[in-house]
């Protein structure tokens, strides 16, 4: 699957960066913490019953899981500053909408924009709803199929770059 850069995930350089280190982490330090947790627990004999070798290497197959993501991730990412606050809804800005009937705020863009333990909801570029405002601007109405394949009414009330 190739990708062009209108389809590429947008990043934060700050984003970018921390996933950078994250990888870094996972792929070494980290990766070798669970490899010695394996060879521990094999070392412990009968590997049917051993718990220990069954949780690590379950970790191990989420954390390979993990690097093959954020590998992906940042060799097709667009890295940019944030973004602009222009009044239209593109990733990397935080969106105010009514959305159903329903109030609602969120980060416009890629998951892992948003910093850890940050409490705000995520839509992706390639949602339903994200396709549908893509573009939008402030007082715009616009609506969407959704899977059930009711129609849902999105009117965007407010748009900001995220962290202004």
């Amino acid at each position: 699957m190739s990708t062009n850069s209108a389809d590429a995930p947008w990043l934060t350089q700050e984003a970018y960066d921390r996933l950078s280190k994250e990888l870094e982490h996972i792929s070494g330090p980290y990766r070798q913490e669970i490899i010695d947790r394996i060879e521990a627990a094999r070392d412990e004999g009968d590997l049917k019953e051993n718990g220990g070798y069954h949780a690590a290497r379950e970790e191990q197959s989420k954390n390979e899981g993990r690097i093959a993501e954020l590998t992906q991730l940042l060799e097709t990412a667009r890295v940019g500053e944030a973004a602009e606050d222009d009044g239209l809804v593109h990733p990397g800005t935080v969106v105010t909408a009514t959305v159903a009937g329903d109030e609602m705020t969120f980060l416009f863009g890629n998951r892992e924009i948003a910093a850890d333990g940050e409490d705000l909801e995520v839509y992706s570029e390639r949602s339903p709803l994200g396709e549908a405002i893509s573009g939008a601007k402030v007082g715009q109405k616009v609506s969407y199929t959704a899977p059930n394949g009711k129609e849902i009414k999105v009117e965007i009330l407010e748009v900001k770059g995220y962290g202004a």
